[in-house]
């Protein structure tokens, strides 16, 4: 047997049976690995999720190439729903859909989130992985080389080998917590002054859905938004994104009075179809969100932080689970090239610290689209030049939220750096114009070809 090998066939330990942890351990486990993951909770296999923590997903390209490799697409394809776009419902109750790309192809799916991890966990167990639940990481001594493990059922302490320990425990991340009071590693955690709160919207009469089941529904309303995603179930997840104080906040909606007479006045066509509105709101949590940065994820050989523990990010470009999965993905191409676990670390963290950066300033950017900037007329008029310059110029100009959701072989970066190129020729060709037949076509293609080399 080969050194390289046998490498292939020592231990690797996971934090964490979320999304991230339990793809990471089935594609490790396919190489030949002895894989355990440590978890917090119990089995949600097996228990209950808590009212309004249920939140749906978004998953597009780059989640589902890693969930491919993984052999486990035709498990979670009868999950999905697909979008191919946005449905914006105005005050007065006018719809208008914003496809989010122009072929059959470009649409992303949405999915329940404890669903996916289920069969992720079932997937995993079948790999040969082995999962201890209620087993919570506490703490790592880095300097001494090992993980601090608590028995959540008799608070018993264990200690176990800092080596090839890949930390998946979220944006909350103990690991990355003590990597940071350790060594003195830089991380930020900037927090949203928005929160979010979920709600469900049931089904109609035999199961159908209410509204349009083939949309992600937004409701913008400059300084927050409702949106909703549809379950296979019938329902809908709608989730209320709000600024936590202030005149119109979480912190002044605490009676069942201002509940309704708020959504009565925001979201009137929705609020006849939420008929445990009030009951839901006061009963669920408010959620916070943020974006995690930390300037080291890995220590030789020893420990790495993926996922949310590594750079969580804010849910308004549905990238979080598919940048998390992208990270299995490319973790594991790193591996196929070197059995020195330490390169592999460290070069994963290298490649892939720019491009999480980048698709974190998208997530906020895509926040003040999707509550404020759809609602100008000017934004539809350069959503849909933007297709039409990808037609006439497929092989320079693609859509930013094209780049990120549908073309996985694009690096975010790459689509952040691209984007601001592209709003800048969207905004000049667009200035004093109404309509697409205004539009000078001639001037785009010197703008594109001046500023805009050709995608490979």
């Amino acid at each position: 047997m080969s050194a390289a090998a046998q490498e292939r066939r020592e231990p690797v330990t996971i934090v964490g049976a979320g999304l991230a942890g339990t793809l990471l351990a089935t594609l490790l486990a396919g190489r030949g690995h002895a894989v355990r993951i440590f978890e917090r909770l119990s089995d949600m296999r097996h228990s209950a999720i808590p009212a309004g923590r249920s939140i749906n997903l978004a998953l597009a390209a780059r989640g589902i190439r890693a969930l491919e490799l993984a052999g486990v697409m035709d498990r979670v394809r009868p999950l999905l729903i697909p979008m191919p776009g946005r449905m914006l419902h105005a005050n007065d109750g006018a719809l208008t859909f914003v496809p989010y790309g122009q072929d059959e192809h470009e649409v992303i799916y949405s999915v329940s989130r404890p669903d996916l991890n289920r069969i992720l966990i079932d997937a995993a167990e079948r790999a040969g992985v082995d999962i201890r639940f209620r087993t919570a990481a506490v703490g790592a001594d880095i300097r001494h080389h090992s993980l601090v493990l608590r028995d959540e059922a008799s608070g018993r302490l264990e200690e176990c080998p800092l080596k090839r320990v890949i930390a998946a425990d979220g944006a909350g991340s103990m690991v990355r917590r003590a990597l940071v009071s350790e060594l003195e590693v830089l991380a930020s955690e900037d927090l949203l002054k928005h929160g979010y709160k979920e709600l469900r919207l049931p089904p109609g009469a035999g199961g159908i859905h209410q509204i349009e089941k083939h949309a992600l529904h937004v409701w913008p309303r400059g300084g927050f938004m409702l949106i909703a995603l549809p379950n296979v179930d019938g329902s809908f997840t709608v989730t209320l994104f709000l600024p936590h104080q202030g005149e119109e906040s979480f912190a002044s909606l605490s009676e069942p009075a201002r509940i309704t007479q708020f959504f009565r006045r925001h979201f009137p066509d929705v609020c006849a179809m939420l008929p445990a509105l009030t009951d839901e709101f006061l009963l669920h949590p408010t959620g916070i969100m943020g974006t995690v940065r930390c300037e080291r994820w890995s220590v030789e050989d020893r420990l790495l932080l993926i996922g949310d523990a590594a750079h969580a990010i804010t849910p308004f470009h549905g990238q979080g689970m598919n940048c998390a999965f992208e990270d299995c993905r490319e973790l594991l191409a790193m591996l196929d090239t070197t059995s020195d676990w330490a390169d592999a670390f460290r070069r994963f963290e290298q490649i892939r610290r720019p491009q999480t950066n980048a698709i974190a300033d998208m997530a906020i950017e895509n926040y003040l689209e999707m509550r404020d900037t759809v609602r100008e007329p000017q934004f539809h008029l350069q959503r849909a030049l933007s297709l039409e310059l990808e037609r006439r110029f497929p092989q320079r100009f693609v859509p930013r939220y094209s780049m990120v959701m549908f073309h996985d072989e694009i690096p975010y970066a790459i689509a952040l750096e691209r984007g601001r190129i592209q709003n800048k020729i969207l905004a000049q060709l667009t200035r004093n114009v109404s309509t697409i037949g205004a539009i000078d076509f001639q001037a785009a293609q010197r703008m594109i070809e001046e500023r805009l080399t050709p995608i490979s």
